[in-house]
């Protein structure tokens, strides 16, 4: 793997633990940060001992570890951006964004303290987010005249519904943790020294069921949701066909019919 400034990585028992470590701009994300971030899950979704990522943030420059997940965009970068140039930025930051969102492994995002902006924004590209319960999240884009430019008004009207998207980011309105688990933006909340346990047991669970069914399965979420329903049955039922052509249905099945644990290899 190659060496990050930015980025720790740590891979056990096929979890990738990814956590963003800038402590001295409590992790907020610069163009060096969004290329290390893109070599990073590149090299990780080429990985078959990875079935599962998480995501988090390092601790501050005073050691505080639940005091920011992602505090935004480097908005010391910014200020003098050109209209061109913050467009580019956009652009770099959607491709690991992407990755986040599309890549074979399941992305979990464990938020600890501030996400906001493209903290907020990151959060939203992983599969599954949770969230301590002093988790902070916020789009403050317009109150700085500028709209969210990593994917917040698209991901988080997806995630919460339009009302609630432009509540928040017309408001620049920050909301807790328990509020994102109420409109939907968080899957599970919990105390901040439970958030890598409760990360790291979801991950091994989906570690335990079928990885290759779980890919496949992720993709058909992502490629169907903005599908019409007819085509979009039509695709998981071509999906499920390629499942059910594997070692993984042929052990499964069988297992649940001797009554024992599967033995599940396929990725």
């Amino acid at each position: 793997m190659s060496e990050f400034k930015n980025l720790k990585l740590d891979v056990e028992n096929e979890v990738a633990v990814l956590t963003i470590s800038r402590p001295a701009a409590l992790n907020a994300l610069n163009s060096e940060t969004l290329d290390e971030l893109n070599v990073a899950l590149t090299e990780i979704e080429a990985r078959d001992d990875v079935k599962v990522v998480i995501l988090t943030g390092g601790p501050d420059k005073k050691g505080n570890e639940f005091k920011s997940f992602v505090a935004g965009a480097d908005i010391a970068e910014m200020v003098n951006f050109s209209a061109a140039e913050a467009r580019t930025f956009g652009m770099k930051a959607s491709v690991p964004f992407f990755k986040l969102m599309n890549m074979r492994q399941v992305t979990i995002a464990a938020v600890n303290g501030f996400a906001l902006g493209g903290g907020c924004e990151i959060s939203m590209a992983c599969d599954i987010r949770i969230a301590s319960d002093n988790a902070i999240f916020g789009q403050p884009e317009c109150g700085l005249g500028i709209i969210p430019g990593f994917g917040g008004t698209q991901r988080l009207a997806r995630l919460v519904g339009m009302g609630r998207a432009k509540e928040m980011i017309f408001t620049c309105d920050n909301i807790k943790a328990d509020e994102a688990y109420r409109i939907g933006l968080v899957n599970k909340v919990v105390a901040p020294e439970e958030l890598m346990a409760t990360a790291k047991a979801m991950a091994a669970k989906i570690v335990s069921k079928g990885s290759y069914a779980v890919s496949i399965a992720k993709a058909a979420i992502n490629n169907g949701y903005d599908m019409d329903i007819k085509n979009a049955v039509e695709m998981e039922a071509n999906l499920f066909g390629v499942t059910c052509s594997t070692h993984d249905k042929k052990e499964g099945m069988t297992a649940f019919l001797e009554k024992r644990a599967a033995d599940l290899t396929d990725f």
